[in-house]
């Protein structure tokens, strides 16, 4: 049973870090939600910002100016939970590997294997909500951009919604926070 359980952990630790790591590097946390015909699909992530044409598939994309140039709050404190979480979860990652019961290292020595296995447990869900918390800041403020533009009456020509970027991120801490609750409590 344990041996399961560990597995189990282990590969939907693998899957949400995976996740995670393709939402960080992804351009669509917003998209655009304009109701009308549009030619272009726009999306923007936390590195740049993509526009595809709809008729012949050509995409463009333009790189934010520079990592350390003023950027709205929202990508900043984004990128850097999850570059944190991503960092995290690779860490739990590694760790959890070498605790596990199937793995040859430290074979003579259980207790030792199941410290890691803990430690990998409470280090995945530190990572894990430091993802949750940079992906849903990030989808509230889009909310809230949106909402203050509706109450105002200001019409921009573009409506930017969340984006398949933004569910990942959300998805790969949650499966990061179930991992960890598997490894943390059911051991």
């Amino acid at each position: 049973m344990g041996a399961a359980l560990q597995m189990t952990a282990f590969g939907l630790a693998l899957l949400s870090t995976l996740f995670l790591l393709l939402a960080t590097c992804t351009d669509c946390w917003m998209v655009n939600a304009d109701d009308s015909l549009e030619v272009s699909h726009k999306c923007r992530g936390l590195w740049r910002e993509c526009v595809t044409n709809m008729q012949d598939g050509v995409r463009t994309c333009d790189q934010y100016d520079s990592i350390l140039a003023d950027h709205p709050v929202k990508i900043v404190v984004t990128r850097t939970l999850l570059i944190t979480a991503d960092l995290l979860a690779g860490l739990a990652l590694a760790m959890l590997l070498l605790g596990l019961d199937c793995i040859k290292f430290l074979k003579e020595d259980p207790g030792v294997k199941l410290k890691m296995c803990y430690g990998a447990g409470v280090i995945l869900g530190t990572g894990s909500i430091l993802g949750l918390v940079g992906s849903v800041w990030y989808a509230v403020d889009v909310y809230v951009e949106r909402a203050t533009l509706v109450a105002h009456n200001v019409f921009l020509g573009v409506h930017y919604d969340f984006g398949w970027s933004c569910w990942l991120g959300m998805a790969g801490s949650m499966g990061c926070l179930v991992a960890s609750v598997l490894l943390s409590c059911c051991l």
